[in-house]
């Protein structure tokens, strides 16, 4: 029998109170992971607050831009009070004029409206509204987050810490998937004249017409919000709500491996928990709801290819199709470096949140940092032979060895990261030279020209900041 129809005969089983026992000597089924330090899960009952499933749903997680969602409630609350209007004209300051992508774009400067600012930011995930709307709310963001942190403890977000107002890296912004699930349901409980906002497919504004981060919206089966998130020490991360039949349920996935895995992971979820609600309103006794998604993979399963799918190193960020982000696997990535890229609404493809999970190999720290930098599994090959190089030298180099920071998908990401890195580290590169080499496909960001003991200090030392990085010798 396939797999599909395992999973259900087993589950059917235990729903009759059949309890299968494992054959003598045979090893129990385990949990089947390949990233545990950035997956999570939980799926709520939005009326009762019942769990219906979770998987690490207390471990502490990045929230990248789930973080507006908080962000939002207090301007909902702000709203409800009167202290604020929609119609309220907000000046951009230089500050969040310059947070990087997403962004909206705005001029230090230039104003707009609290009600474009929102939907922005839940559209658009832009960073600078995010920013624009804590400061005009709170004064500063410093002050706007220390409310965040304190409404999330009113809330009962025991776990949660904010100190952006937009979920850009900082390895003290950290929250976990019951938190986030505890924040869904306050704010469509405590503000449902606003929660709309969460659920704007798109949003045209000074001639353009942006598309919500969320594809779930556009399937039809009831998603109503709410928001999604990445950085690159996040993974790709979602609060969903949908509602059928009268009932709303949330799913929270974090870690995801790509939008298209992490989109399929929380249908999949999402379908299994209004399943669980049919079977009940029909009479069956399905009391630990938990077991009835383990049975079909989401859990504690004998399955080689369980359904979850975790952060890798070499996927795009599908909140922008087309778009590239650099993963880390020594922690977040530096304030600096684009999270949640979008590009132009012409050039996005449609959302297909249909598309078939793919199967992934166990990845460890060693071979995550290979693939990012499109190498084999070894973290430092003993040999690597360079593509050739998309420009000339432009000085004599020192030597032969070469560091490598980054691989992407599009030339000018690449050069806009070797860019930077040279920038932050200039004493590291002074003698080396900077280079965009392109093999099959994969913009390689390189300095070359090194010494090997140049090279390797020089990759120790961006290390030691958490930028990965490879030593690649002579070929």
């Amino acid at each position: 029998m396939n797999a599909a129809f395992r999973r259900r005969f087993l589950a059917a089983l235990v729903l009759g109170g059949v309890v299968l026992t494992p054959a003598l000597g045979a090893p129990p089924p385990v949990a089947q992971s390949s990233d545990n330090s950035r997956y999570a899960s939980i799926v709520v009952d939005a009326s009762s607050g019942e769990v219906l499933f979770s998987r690490f749903a207390d471990a502490r997680r990045y929230p990248a831009s789930i973080t507006k969602v908080m962000t939002l409630y207090l301007v909902f609350e702000a709203l409800e009070s009167g202290k604020v209007k929609l119609t309220d004209n907000l000046t951009v300051s230089p500050r969040a004029a310059s947070q990087p992508p997403s962004k909206l774009g705005l001029a230090a400067g230039q104003s707009i409206s609290l009600d474009d600012a929102m939907k922005a930011t839940a559209v658009r995930s832009a960073n600078d509204m995010a920013v624009v709307l804590a400061e005009h709310i709170g004064g500063s963001e410093a002050q706007f987050t220390a409310r965040m942190t304190a409404k999330a403890k009113e809330l009962g977000m025991d776990h949660t810490r904010f100190t952006t107002a937009n979920g850009l890296p900082d390895t003290r912004q950290a929250t976990t998937a019951r938190d986030l699930s505890i924040l869904s349901r306050a704010v469509m409980r405590d503000y449902p004249q606003y929660y709309r906002y969460l659920g704007l497919h798109d949003w045209y504004f000074n001639g353009r017409d942006y598309r919500n981060t969320n594809g779930l919206l556009a399937t039809g089966r009831g998603y109503d919000g709410i928001k999604t998130g990445f950085t690159n020490a996040s993974g790709y991360n979602l609060a969903a709500s949908s509602v059928r039949d009268g009932k709303r349920i949330i799913t929270i996935v974090m870690g995801g491996r790509s939008t298209a895995s992490r989109n399929a992971h929380v249908a999949e979820l999402m379908d299994t928990g209004f399943e669980v609600q049919r079977r009940r309103g029909q009479g069956e006794r399905i009391q630990v709801a938990q077991t009835f998604f383990e049975q079909r993979g989401y859990g504690i399963s004998a399955d080689p290819n369980p359904p979850v799918e975790y952060a890798s190193a070499s996927d795009e960020d599908g909140e922008g199709v087309g778009s590239t982000a650099v993963a880390y696997v020594a922690g977040p990535p530096p304030a600096t470096l684009p999270t949640e890229v979008t590009p132009p609404p012409s050039t996005r493809a449609t959302p297909r949140a249909s598309a078939p999970v793919q199967r992934a190999e166990a990845r460890t720290p060693e071979n995550l940092t290979a693939s990012l930098n499109g190498g084999s599994s070894t973290r430092r090959p003993t040999s690597a032979a360079p593509a050739r190089s998309t420009r000339d030298a432009a000085r004599a180099p020192s030597g032969r060895w070469t560091v490598q920071v980054g691989a992407f998908r599009e030339e000018a990401v690449a050069r806009d990261w070797l860019n930077d890195v040279s920038r932050r580290f200039r004493t590291q590169f002074t003698d080396a030279q900077r280079d965009v080499q392109n093999a099959n496909g994969w913009y390689r960001s390189r300095f070359t020209g090194m010494t090997e003991a140049a090279a390797q200090a020089a990759c120790e030392t961006l290390s030691e900041r958490r930028v990965t990085c490879m030593v690649i010798r002579p070929s």
